[in-house]
Parts: C-alpha cells; structure tokens; sequence
C-alpha cells in the first residue's frame, strides 16, 4: 500500500479487520459484588462486525481480558479469531496474518491504549476510538468521532464496507 495516500484512499486495500475490546466495543467494565465483569456493547458495532465476516473478511479480536462472556458475544456474530488473555497482542497478531496469509499493511486495526501500540505501529491503517490514550491517538491515521462502546466500530467497518462498493447491498437486510 502506498504510504503517501490519505486515509480514505487506502480504506479500498483493506483486506481484514483486528480490534481490541475493551476501550473499542466497550465502554466500561461493571463489576458484580461477587466480582464477575460485565461489558455494555453497542448493537450497531455488532450488525456492523457480523456483516465484515458474512462479506468474508477476516476479523480478529485481540484482547487481554479473559471474560468467556467476550468469546460468547464474538463467536454469535461469526469471528472465528478470538484471542483472549493476549499479554503480547503482537504475538497473537501474527497468528492471525499466518494463518490468513495476511500482510500487516493489509489489515486495519482499532485499539484505544498501551498495550495496542505495537500492532498500531505496524497494521495498514491503525485507527482508534475517540477516547483513545493519547499515545494511540497519536499514531493513529484516523480517530474515529465515536468513543469506545458508542459506534466507534461500526464507524470504521461501515467506511471500508462502503469504499470497496459492499456495504449496502441486498444481503444487508438480513441478521
């Protein structure tokens, strides 16, 4: 992908999707007086990732957190490529591309904090939430106008979905 194009432009090169979870699909973490983690996620942010893997994208989901209840939500929406508890993000990132014979700079990738730098770094397009760290706002290309559990998900997939002519088409009537 050429580096010198702007970020709309390099939207029709996107091949596959990765994104963190919380901080993007969730906004907050509630905990229960037995310590049990509950997240709150956008519907939208959903349709939106069930349609990039019905479109036949690639998408993983790389996070740190351990919640089976992160694994439930994702596999019912069709993401086969969940990778919970990644201490090292980069580790499971190139997981993913071996597996899809995948080039960094073919994936666009969504994280709001720290441990997403390294993947951000070297992805296609890094882009973030817009309550991200500012580190990450930093190196992102684009930050989207939706904060983490507010869209911020649908915002991205819809964009590339709609650069490459495959958003709104007849299947996108159907769950």
């Amino acid at each position: 992908m050429n580096p010198k194009l702007n970020f709309k432009e390099k939207l029709v090169f996107v091949r596959a999707f990765a994104f963190d979870v919380d901080g993007v699909f969730s906004g907050n973490i509630y905990l229960s007086s037995s310590g049990e983690q509950w997240r709150s996620m956008n519907i939208k942010d959903g349709y939106a990732l069930q349609y990039a893997v019905k479109k036949g994208y690639p998408v993983a989901i790389i996070t740190g957190g351990l919640c089976k209840g992160i694994q439930i939500r994702f596999e019912g929406l069709g993401v086969q490529d969940i990778y919970l508890g990644s201490s090292n993000k980069i580790e499971a990132f190139n997981h993913f591309l071996n597996k899809y014979q995948l080039h960094p700079t073919d994936v666009i990738y969504m994280g709001d904090d720290l441990p997403d730098y390294e993947v951000m770094k070297i992805v296609g397009i890094p882009v973030c939430p817009a309550d991200a760290a500012i580190e990450i706002i930093q190196i992102a290309e684009y930050v989207s106008q939706y904060k983490g559990g507010e869209g911020c998900v649908r915002d991205i997939i819809e964009q590339v979905l709609r650069a490459q002519g495959k958003w709104f088409n007849s299947d996108a009537f159907q769950w």
